[in-house]
């Protein structure tokens, strides 16, 4: 069983532009994973995660030992929820995305797009009015059994299913929305930025645009906090204010892969960094669709 409680006596220090520096404890939650990814936090009171070169998506409650949420997970790599609490799971072995419910019951949602298998689903994020958004880039091997020319962005609509949103020429990693829902960001690992879209009311995507540039490290996992932060996982946990401005730099002591707002009040930061899990109490909210 895996270790919960490894709390480290260190400080995070923010490098941001003003003189001062602030201080931040972080706690290691969890550790000796083969590769950490996929944190959300549910309503329940736990923090999902996935460790996808072990095939399993692990369940940490404080206080209890984690648990596994589910074994021969297919690889899953980026996970959310969604308002009525079912987890989406991007299947990069199985090449699929899918929905659990809280039964236990697993659908897919979306397998192949103009009847050819999508590469490797890495990362989703799903709207209030169920609006549903994923990228689909291939990493490693993946490339070599791809069936689609081009790296996706997607939307799945409630109502009329899955279309295409974006053929980067980079690989699209990292995905997340604004509190209102009106912008879509995602991150590109191969040109080390972040673009927008805007949103209607239907879900449609519109008005492409490059946000951040220049991102150093590779980008993956994306969140928005209450103020309209972008925190993006790649060297460090970067932080960006809502024009694209780098405000502070969050080091932690592995390479960050993907973060997620967590505790009741959602106002700590969980890093999903390699072969651990931090935990980070900052003194902001995040921004949660569900």
């Amino acid at each position: 069983m895996l270790n919960t409680k490894i709390f480290l006596p260190l400080f995070l220090l923010l490098l941001a532009p003003a003189p001062q520096a602030q201080e931040f404890k972080i706690e290691k939650i969890e550790t000796k994973l083969a590769f950490a990814e996929g944190p959300v936090w549910s309503r329940e009171g736990s923090l999902f995660f996935s460790d996808a070169p072990n095939n399993r998506i692990l369940k940490w409650t404080p206080n209890e030992k984690t648990a596994v949420l589910r074994a021969d997970s297919q690889g899953t790599n980026g996970m959310t929820l969604d308002a009525q609490g079912r987890l989406y799971m991007c299947e990069s072995r199985s090449r699929q995305l899918t929905r659990m419910d809280k039964k236990g019951e697993i659908e897919v949602l979306a397998a192949k797009y103009e009847g050819k298998r999508l590469n490797a689903p890495n990362d989703v994020v799903v709207r209030k009015d169920g609006q549903i958004y994923f990228t689909d880039p291939a990493f490693g091997n993946q490339q070599d059994t791809r069936e689609l020319d081009f790296y996706g962005v997607y939307h799945i609509n409630p109502k009329s299913g899955l279309s295409l949103v974006a053929k980067p020429s980079g690989r699209p990693n990292g995905i997340a929305l604004s509190a209102n829902g009106h912008t879509l960001y995602v991150a590109n690992s191969d040109e080390k930025n972040v673009r927008a879209y805007d949103l209607d009311k239907n879900g449609d995507a519109s008005h492409e645009r490059i946000l951040i540039s220049n991102i150093p490290g590779v980008p993956d996992g994306l969140r928005i906090d209450e103020k309209g932060n972008l925190y993006v996982a790649a060297k460090a946990i970067l932080v960006y204010d809502s024009a694209g401005k780098l405000t502070q730099t969050i080091q932690v002591g592995e390479t960050p892969a993907n973060c997620a707002f967590g505790d009741p009040d959602f106002g700590a930061l969980y890093v999903t960094a390699r072969t651990s899990v931090y935990r980070i109490r900052l003194d902001v909210k995040g921004s949660v669709q569900y």
